[in-house]
């Protein structure tokens, strides 16, 4: 994952991470073919069937996941995926509970600039000039933006005292069971 570096390569082959609804890849896709040529090659890497909207099959090579499965499979794709030579890889953030582990094990092992597609269709380069915005994405998918972040940090504060209150139950529970028998 290229994070620290700020210059974008000219893409001269592009891996798209479906891990997310669909309708969501046709922006970046359209994006990559307007500014780097039609003939532009990708490598699809989902878990749904056919291709998406706008990604000519003449140009693209899919990797369905349910083929990578364990370890050795990821490894596998790992090498595949490096061996095309890939510059770039979009993946979708929006929410959706699609491919989680996918993507950042993606990002993490090829080395790639990582484009990020959120739910409405905009996209952003994950490197250090977006922070703010990396931030923000982050804020709001773990609970921690707006009125949800009071709720989200109570419970996280009472985590501990909830876990000692029920294991103290049980331990007096066993005590008592101990006694009488």
């Amino acid at each position: 994952m290229r994070f620290f570096r700020l210059r974008h390569p000219a893409p001269s082959r592009v891996i798209l991470v479906e891990s997310g609804s669909r309708h969501l890849l046709e922006p970046a896709i359209a994006y990559f073919r307007r500014c780097y040529g039609e003939n532009l090659p990708f490598d699809l890497v989902t878990c749904y069937a056919g291709l998406p909207p706008g990604l000519p099959p003449q140009s693209a090579t899919i990797y369905p996941i349910h083929q990578f499965r364990g370890r050795h499979g990821r490894r596998r794709l790992y090498q595949t995926l490096r061996a095309t030579r890939p510059t770039t890889m979009a993946i979708i953030c929006s929410g959706e509970p699609i491919m989680p582990k996918w993507k950042w094990a993606l990002a993490l092992h090829l080395p790639v600039k990582v484009l990020v597609i959120n739910e409405n269709g905009d996209f952003f380069w994950l490197d250090r000039s977006n922070w703010a915005v990396i931030r923000q994405l982050f804020l709001s998918r773990t609970g921690l933006l707006g009125a949800d972040a009071v709720r989200t940090i109570g419970q996280i504060l009472l985590f501990p005292f909830t876990l000692l209150f029920l294991l103290l139950y049980a331990a007096f529970i066993h005590l008592r069971r101990k006694v009488h028998a």
